[in-house]
């Protein structure tokens, strides 16, 4: 092959590229020939010869494979002058083929040189192969040889560069994807620093500091495993005075800060700014900074990602009032005070009696205020309480040791009256305790046996402090258990209406009856009204079931009087149902939709309803009055109502309850009862005694005055088709 390219490389001058500075490093360049002198005649050519201060440094293969070879091992060639034809006639084609497809190496330039201008089309292997440059060997003159070089190298640099920036934006694009899972700012900044120092290829030792929260106060927000003892900590409390001078430095400049031992990046998010510390052996390349700038912009999303999430957190966790925590984050919390065998807290629950009134008598801005005291009287009071939360609307929950605790005592802290805004308020509790060794590994079901405790408390008329006991649950299961079986068989219609007549005392004649809810069992019997009532009032079901009733009323006072008999039908009206807003709308909307005459129903309300809320209970009373409606007080003399509060009340009768009947007239001196018809006789009420079951009952009360009467002993409570039999029995009925 020497023959033939014995005219190869005669040396001219023209267009050396000249050395502007010093030699500083090489231009790795790998000559593939089989023909030594080649080889040799190449040195020669490019002997002395420079680029950009870059002196040319030499490697040498004699055959494809060994040109193979050298490339896995010469990671730094850039330039590649490699023969056609040498151990087969298309082996420095495959020698591409090879670099391009098995080695991955896209960067490195290929100028191909054949001394066979012939034997391969130049348009077909540039096409097919990816060579920088196709040369017959003849063309080669020095100066071409050095022009041919130029653009390799140039080319060899771009295609480095595109390499390194798509490299660099794969690691930047890895880095955001590990920052932005993240919503714990601890974890989010070790990952930031992690990354961070893998684009400046430098040890992931750093800090960043900012504020997380609305006081904006500078703090430690996490980084490398040393800075977190200081998390959360404000940036005067590091050890480093270096990294404090550098992080005010940058806030205070607004700008990055860069030295040779370390870098701090100004973080901008939407409305604070904050600094990230790193150490660095060396000052960041230009290319480095600028692809921190773009992981930057990532972190400044991720950590307006985590501040969003901390108050969404705060929102799903944190009462916005009180600052306390909340039922939600209680209860996850209260789940590790489960211990078995263990006994040492106890967990209090109290619940602020009536605090509807006060916000309704005094608004919602002074219940607000009230609330907070109460915060503030526990926080005092109790200092080492824990989980401290805002359960409810107006309850509150604490855990606090046995040690600490008592009942009595906390008493006394709540006895003194709270002030909110101008007002100086008193206030009442009512608390549920649950000891830790009934506590659950659930905190809603822990939570749920203090409710309770709490729930019992609310009924008791002496103690308002009530212990959660095994037993209550199972009670309350039973309850539950009543009250679902109830709203089952309200829904599928199995309740039923009876009705117990009422006689004039003097006549027997029959003057009206009482209508009277009745729950079969399903196995014949009925469920006492004393039990399910008073459970369908706590659960709110009486509601929808005393319209119910009263709208049976209206259609049986309907039928009667189809039947030519026209008799007040009476029924019972709770304190739900009074506390229903536009109840005496309702009632008469009902009357008017069965068209029945007012006069022909009366209401009967407890005592317990007037006292509720009396003016609200006058206004309605007043309103139903003015419709027609007669009301009576019934079961009167049980309760604590004011006498004086009587006059003002728009009724028709006072009805006598049994309690004060069952005794007469030889077990009870009448004192009650005759003080009842006396009362009503001078407010020119009418007075009705139930519960009579004798003779000597009756003739006692008829002595007494009292006007009208029900019992056992006239009329049994019936269902409809007995009412009829017996009103037709009375001649009443044709």
């Amino acid at each position: 092959m020497a023959s033939e390219n014995s005219d190869f490389l005669f040396f001219d001058h023209e267009d050396e590229p000249s050395l502007e500075e010093a030699v500083s490093d090489y231009w790795d360049i790998l000559i593939v020939d089989d023909d030594p002198e080649i080889h040799s005649v190449t040195k020669l050519a490019l002997s002395g010869v420079e680029f950009w201060g870059k002196a040319l440094n030499f490697h040498h293969a004699y055959s494809g494979a060994e040109a193979l070879t050298v490339l896995k091992e010469q990671s730094t060639i850039s330039v590649v002058l490699l023969d056609v034809v040498m151990e087969s006639d298309d082996a420095g084609l495959q020698v591409v083929k090879q670099v391009r497809e098995s080695l991955k190496n896209h960067s490195v330039r290929i100028i191909l040189r054949t001394g066979q201008p012939g034997y391969a089309p130049e348009e077909k292997v540039i096409r097919e192969y990816d060579i920088n440059d196709y040369k017959t060997k003849t063309e080669l003159t020095r100066s071409k040889l050095i022009t041919a070089l130029v653009t390799a190298f140039r080319s060899f640099e771009q295609v480095c560069q595109l390499e390194f920036q798509s490299k660099a934006l794969n690691n930047i694009l890895v880095a955001s994807k590990a920052i932005l899972g993240f919503t714990d700012i601890k974890a989010f900044s070790m990952a930031v620093i992690k990354q961070l120092s893998s684009i400046l290829d430098c040890q992931p030792r750093g800090v960043i500091c900012g504020a997380l929260d609305d006081d904006n106060v500078l703090r430690v927000l996490g980084g490398c495993s040393e800075f977190n003892i200081f998390l959360g900590q404000t940036i005067e409390q590091l050890d480093d005075g270096r990294v404090i001078l550098q992080v005010q430095n940058c806030l205070d400049q607004g700008q990055h800060q860069h030295t040779d031992i370390d870098t701090t990046f100004l973080l901008k998010t939407k409305n604070r700014q904050a600094a990230i510390y790193l150490e660095c052996a060396q000052t960041p390349s230009a290319a480095q900074l600028q692809f921190a700038e773009v992981f930057l912009t990532n972190v400044s999303v991720g950590l307006d990602n985590v501040r969003l999430f901390n108050r969404l957190l705060d929102a799903a966790y944190r009462d916005v009032l009180t600052g306390l925590s909340n039922r939600n984050d209680f209860i996850a919390k209260i789940e590790k005070y489960h211990r078995l065998e263990s006994n040492d807290y106890v967990f209090v629950l109290l619940d602020v009696a009536r605090f509807s009134d006060i916000n309704d008598g005094l608004g919602q801005e002074i219940g607000n205020m009230l609330l907070v005291a109460i915060v503030e009287r526990l926080k005092q009071e109790y200092p080492n309480a824990e989980l401290l939360a805002r359960i409810g609307a107006d309850v509150f929950g604490f855990l606090i040791s046995q040690k600490e605790f008592d009942a009595a005592i906390l008493n006394e802290h709540l006895s003194l009256p709270f002030a909110a805004g101008e007002h100086i308020l008193p206030v009442n509790f009512k608390v549920g305790l649950c000891q830790q060794a009934h506590f659950k590994e659930s905190g809603i079901e822990t939570l749920k046996l203090a409710y309770i405790a709490l729930n019992q408390s609310k009924k008791a008329l002496t103690d308002n402090v009530v212990i959660y006991k095994p037993e209550m649950e199972e009670q309350m299961a039973w309850r539950l258990g009543i009250i679902r079986k109830l709203r089952q068989d309200f829904e599928q219609g199995k309740l039923e209406v009876w009705f117990q007549p009422q006689l004039n005392l003097t006549s027997l004649a029959v003057t009206g009856c009482e209508a009277l809810l009745r729950w079969p069992s399903g196995n014949g019997n009925y469920i006492s009204p004393a039990v399910f009532v008073p459970l369908a009032e706590d659960a709110g079901l009486i509601v929808e079931i005393g319209q119910w009733v009263l709208e049976q009323a209206c259609q049986q006072q309907k039928r009667l009087e189809s039947m030519g008999i026209e008799i007040s039908i009476a029924v019972n009206v709770s304190v739900p149902q009074f506390k229903v807003r536009g109840y005496a709308k309702r009632v008469k909307e009902t009357l008017l939709k069965y068209q029945v005459k007012p006069k022909n129903i009366e209401l009967e309300v407890t005592e317990s309803v007037v006292m509720d809320e009396l003016n609200v209970v006058i206004n309605t009373l007043k309103e139903l009055k003015e419709f027609g409606i007669e009301v009576a007080i019934d079961d009167f003399g049980t309760g604590f109502s004011s006498l004086s509060y009587l006059q003002q009340l728009p009724l028709e009768r006072l009805k006598i309850d049994r309690a004060f009947i069952k005794d007469l007239p030889d077990n009870d001196s009448g004192a009650i009862a005759s003080l009842i018809i006396s009362l009503g006789m001078r407010l020119g009420l009418k007075t009705i005694a139930e519960g009579v079951e004798t003779q000597a009952q009756a003739d006692y009360l008829k002595e007494l005055g009292c006007d009208e009467v029900q019992g056992f002993m006239y009329a049994k409570p019936m269902p409809e088709l007995q009412l009829i039999d017996y009103l037709r029995q009375r001649k009443l009925i044709a």
